[in-house]
């Protein structure tokens, strides 16, 4: 029940009780009242009638006797007045039975009123020669109490509305700003910092009001120092310490987005390796070899920045070994950026008295590859590039894709339309606090007609490029209830779904049919989300978080890194469960910049209320520091 609910009963309360002690205190003494007028009243009469009487009691049968006492009788609400000799014989008697109209019967017998009765001697010279009784109507008196109650009780009830009325309008004007301290409070729950800039006039709410605002400033400048902190600690993490290029987890963050990309691009992979850096440190040192790298990193950045037919981004995995992601560029002018890396190596190569120092493996982008694939492929170029000359780069060209797509299509389009494919589970989450199992992943397979299982990124591209993949995402959905079901699972199941199927309608109203159908199963099933396709489409994954809390779901951001996806983002988007990207646990032990990084996301995870996860976490060490930070559990 509302405080203005249980404020307006108590005072309604309170006012019934004042006035119904107010009431019957007023109609008794009103009652009180009136029978004393009575009683005056009534002796009055039996006196000025006895002295009017008395000149003609000589003869008791004097018809001015009878005269006279209806003359009075017809003028007052009188019951009864009788008329009695010496010898206590009536001589006269008038009375009155008839009720007077408009006093309720229950009114009556509710506040008994007595009859008032009076008497007077009458004289006739020394010798009292007879005696006059006159008895009230009580009906008059109840008339006018009745009257006087019921005048009391409607003005009271007036006053009682217009107290209330009043009241009403006080407790809105002064619960008003409770409500909105209330939603303030659901706003901060939300991740959302606002405040309330006209405070209230009562000073407990007003007190309180600042108090919130206080708190609301406090958590929105932690909430700010850790996103502050989580990009600074993401930056650092996602570059080369030594040349500041890219490391290798971005550039397999950027093969995942051109991966799920919805169109072809054009692009290339240069993997360009250092000949030698072992014997180079030996023969130079450490000090010549970091300003070595440095240089050959510059050359690096000097033909991306210099370029103007497309996009080429630098990256350094570890030691010798450089990337180049080239997008938006033709076969000619990649074989032309080739060739200038190829000079600049070698006026580096002089610089530092070795002529052959790098050579280049060229790949094109396969839209239906992996990105271990295309890597292995870039190696063999590599390789090939050493055979033919100092500082020389190979391209592979690639293959026509045509035959190749078409008969993956086919083969798609079978699996999923029999529902030959399957599913099993991966990254079993334990709950730190209770060891038991907190989330499992549903990971989708497919075989091809020898029983081979294909590759299930390839799988997934083909059927996302050619919109098989909302009628596969359905599918899956549908085995995992039916698994939650038969095997009474009491722990969450994570189930990937793609961004063709969280923007289709109809899978919307699929989803929506199947909750009413299995509500309780329904809320084990969380919906896992890549950070990198989130950032991509990032009001129609917010649009779909949303739909999914409404039908009581719950969804989880996986692959969280800020070169994905922001910390105000994440924000924004209000996730259940964020899981961090497992080469952000690996090594974490080791790390302090990971460990860093990790602490800060849990912080903003407990004031957001949203659980955060690790996954992969090969080694003992980096499991029990993924474990002393506090997180809800990490899978391994």
């Amino acid at each position: 029940m509302s405080l203005s609910k249980q404020l307006l009963l108590l005072i309604s309360a309170l006012f019934f009780m004042i006035f119904s002690v107010n009431f019957v205190l007023s109609v008794n003494n009103i009652k009180g009242y009136l029978e004393g007028e009575a009683e005056i009243h009534a002796q009055d009469t039996a006196t000025s009638l006895g002295l009017s009487l008395s000149p003609y009691m000589s003869n008791e049968t004097d018809p001015m006797i009878e005269t006279m006492m209806k003359a009075i009788f017809d003028m007052g609400y009188y019951q009864e007045i009788k008329l009695i000799n010496v010898d206590d014989q009536p001589l006269v008697t008038l009375s009155n039975t008839t009720e007077i109209e408009g006093i309720p019967t229950w009114f009556i017998n509710a506040i008994p009123m007595k009859t008032v009765s009076a008497e007077s001697e009458i004289n006739s010279g020394w010798k009292i020669s007879g005696v006059v009784q006159v008895t009230l109507n009580p009906g008059n008196a109840y008339l006018k109490l009745y009257e006087q109650a019921k005048y009391s009780f409607y003005y009271s009830l007036l006053t009682f509305v217009l107290a209330i009325v009043l009241l009403l309008l006080v407790l809105r004007v002064t619960l008003s700003p409770l409500k909105r301290i209330e939603q303030m409070a659901v706003t901060l729950a939300n991740g959302q910092f606002e405040t309330i800039d006209k405070l209230p006039w009562t000073t407990e709410v007003r007190n309180v009001t600042a108090s919130m605002n206080m708190m609301s400033n406090k958590i929105e400048l932690a909430t700010k120092s850790l996103n502050l902190k989580l990009e600074s600690i993401g930056k650092k993490l996602q570059q080369d310490e030594l040349t500041g290029l890219q490391n290798k987890a971005s550039f397999q963050t950027e093969m995942k987005q051109l991966l799920i990309a919805d169109t072809d691009v054009e692009a290339y992979i240069f993997m360009i390796k250092i000949d030698g850096l072992t014997a180079l440190v030996k023969e130079l040192g450490a000090d010549t070899i970091d300003r070595f790298l440095k240089d050959f990193s510059k050359v690096l950045k000097n033909a991306a920045e210099q370029n103007s037919w497309g996009e080429i981004l630098v990256y350094r995995f570890v030691g010798a070994e450089f990337f180049l992601l080239v997008k938006q560029m033709n076969i000619p002018r990649v074989k032309l950026l080739a060739k200038k890396l190829s000079q600049s190596f070698a006026e580096l190569g002089r610089k530092y008295n070795k002529p052959d120092i790098a050579h280049l493996g060229i790949v094109s982008f396969n839209p239906i590859g992996t990105s271990e694939s295309i890597l292995f492929a870039a190696n063999e170029a590599y390789e090939q590039a050493q055979l033919i000359g100092a500082n020389s780069y190979y391209l592979r060209a690639g293959d026509d894709p045509a035959i190749g797509i078409a008969e993956w299509k086919a083969l798609v389009f079978n699996i999923i339309d029999n529902q030959k494919y399957q599913f099993t589970f991966v990254g079993e989450v334990v709950n730190f606090q209770t060891q038991k199992i907190l989330m499992q992943e549903a990971f989708s397979q497919a075989f091809d007609g020898n029983g081979n299982e294909l590759s299930i990124a390839t799988f997934i591209s083909i059927a996302e490029k050619f919109e098989k993949i909302v009628e596969l995402d359905k599918g899956i959905i549908l085995k995992v209830v039916e698994y939650i079901d038969t095997e009474n699972i009491d722990y969450a199941i994570a189930v990937n779904v793609s961004t063709r199927t969280i923007k289709n309608s109809d899978f919307r109203d699929w989803l929506t049919k199947l909750v009413k159908q299995n509500r309780v199963i329904s809320e084990q099933l969380v919906f896992s989300l890549s950070a990198y396709a989130v950032a991509k489409d990032f009001t129609s994954y917010k649009e779909f978080i949303e739909f999914a809390h409404n039908l009581n779901m719950k969804v989880m951001i996986k692959r969280f890194e800020t070169q994905s996806l922001s910390p105000e983002l994440a924000k924004q988007l209000n996730p259940d469960v964020i899981r961090i990207s497992r080469d952000l646990g690996q090594g974490i032990s080791q790390d302090e910049s990971k460990k860093d990084f990790v602490e800060a996301i849990k912080g903003i995870g407990d004031l957001l209320s949203i659980i955060i996860l690790a996954e992969n976490i090969n080694s003992d060490e980096d499991f029990e520091c993924i474990k002393s930070i506090g997180i809800a559990g990490a899978s391994r």
